[in-house]
């Protein structure tokens, strides 16, 4: 199957195998943030730490996932309907869903969840020693 021209991996041939989905999954993560819940990644000893800001949330709205690679954080608010006259409404007042595509060997060890802050942790797990593959003599 032949790449696109667009598709910045064409550039290597044959010899990067089984990364087609690398391309789609950036182009998703590009469209997919509009920049909130505001985050930050740090690292850490073991690993990383990914820190979302989620004032105003409750710990039983919020929700972690992970699918294949794809880390997704997702929050449900209630909105409170009265009638209000905002002077200045700087507060998102809304759901959110923010997804992190983490690499290979990367695993979520733990969540909490204190002070309208969500951190999650993540280690990086060593990589698997090399594999020798048995060649068969049949003719």
């Amino acid at each position: 199957m032949s790449r696109p021209i667009s598709d910045p991996l064409a550039a290597f041939g044959p010899f990067v195998l089984g990364f087609d989905h690398a391309w789609e999954w950036a182009e998703r993560a590009a469209r997919a943030q509009d920049g909130f819940p505001p985050f930050n990644v740090e690292a850490i000893a073991d690993g990383y730490r990914i820190t979302l800001a989620l004032a105003g949330f409750e710990r039983e709205a919020l929700s972690l996932t992970i699918q294949g690679r794809e880390l997704v954080v997702a929050g449900e608010r209630d909105v409170d309907e009265a009638p209000r006259a905002f002077l200045h409404r700087g507060i998102a007042m809304r759901r959110f869903r923010r997804a992190f595509l983490l690499g290979p060997g990367l695993e979520v060890v733990g969540a909490r969840f204190a002070l309208g802050l969500l951190a999650i942790d993540l280690r990086q797990t060593p990589p698997e020693p090399p594999k020798r593959i048995d060649i068969d003599r049949s003719p």
